[in-house]
Formats: structure tokens, sequence, C-alpha cells
């Protein structure tokens, strides 16, 4: 019988010489050997499961800690507040003894008050320097409405706009303003004995 060499070649898998190979085809997987272990569907969603609890897990703690360091830092702001007013407070005792030996004073001369009131001035600057509160005493600067509150306007030989009088100073606690000062700002002179 003749046998077709075209198809034992092609059956054998084998390319004769001089015949490409064609490589457009499909790459296969291996086939599994006989005693490979196959990929077992409940394994990899069991592995996947325990990543998922892992991470989980992990998510957990860094929320935990994050609170934990949120409550530090609200207790670190409050204890700071709250020692601060402490040591204000204990500044300005030395202001309040000030007034009461002043006031303890039987029959003080004038003279007596007024030593008195300047030391407890010169004990609540103290406090005041301490504590960064710097008083705004604006007089013949520009008016600043950030800084001063403007009372009346007033003819001056000042330039307009400048704080002709000051009625109140005003005070900074660092860079914030606790009391703008209250003032009179210039304005111009009227001509020919006018007012406006």
């Amino acid at each position: 019988m003749g046998e077709n060499p075209d198809h034992n070649s092609q059956v054998s898998g084998e390319a004769e010489p001089g015949v490409p190979v064609p490589t457009d085809a499909p790459a296969r997987a291996p086939a599994a050997r006989p005693g490979d272990p196959a990929p077992d569907l409940a394994t990899l969603l069991q592995q996947a499961e325990d990543e998922a609890s892992r991470l989980k897990d992990a998510w957990l703690r860094a929320m935990a800690e994050t609170d934990n360091v949120r409550k530090l830092s609200q207790n670190d702001v409050a204890k700071a507040h709250k020692y601060a007013i402490e040591r204000f407070a204990q500044e300005l005792l030395a202001v309040k003894d000030a007034l009461e030996q002043t006031l303890a004073t039987p029959a003080a001369s004038i003279e007596a008050l007024r030593d008195g009131v300047l030391l407890t001035l010169k004990n609540l600057s103290a406090a005041f320097d301490k504590a960064q509160i710097v008083a705004i005493d604006p007089l013949n600067d520009k008016y600043d409405p950030h800084r001063h509150q403007a009372m009346t306007m007033i003819e001056s030989d000042r330039p307009a706009g400048t704080v002709a009088q000051v009625f109140q100073k005003g005070y900074t606690l660092g860079d914030r303003i606790l009391r703008p000062a209250l003032v009179a700002v210039a304005k111009s002179k009227e001509r020919g004995g006018e007012t406006g």
C-alpha cells in the first residue's frame, strides 16, 4: 500500500525540510503532567481570603493608630491652652497683690497711692510682656482699619488719614488683635471757614 508522504509528516508533527512552520498558532499552556498538582480553585480562593483578611487587619490597625494620634494631639492642645492660661494667671497674682497692698495702707497719701498704682502698672506690664501682649498706640501713624477703630474724623494739622488722637490703646496677642485702638482720624481743613 502506498503511503502519502505529506500525510506522515503532518501526523508526526515534524516539518519537512524547507517547509516553514506556521507561527501564528496560539500558544498552548503545557499540558498537566500526571505528577504535577493542578491549581485548585478552593486553594486560590482561600489564599485570596487570607490576603484580604491580612490587609483588613492592617487597615484597622492603621485607623486605630491614626485615631490615637488625633486624640493625643487634642489632649496636647488642651493642656497647652490650660497651662498658658495658668502661667498668665500666676503673673496677674502679683498685680492683685500690689493693688491690695496699696489699698491696705491706712490714710495713704496721694503720693503713696500713686506709687502703689505705678507698682501695679509695672507688674501688669511685666505680665503682658511675658504673655506677648503688646499695646497699639498709633498717634501720628497712618490709619489702619485692621488695627484701629475710627470713632470720628477731626480737622488737624496732621496729614489727612493719620491718627490725630487716641481715645483708647489697642492690644495685640502675638499676631492677633485683642482690641483695636479707638482713634480720631485727621481730615483736611476746610477752606474759607466752611465746616463740613
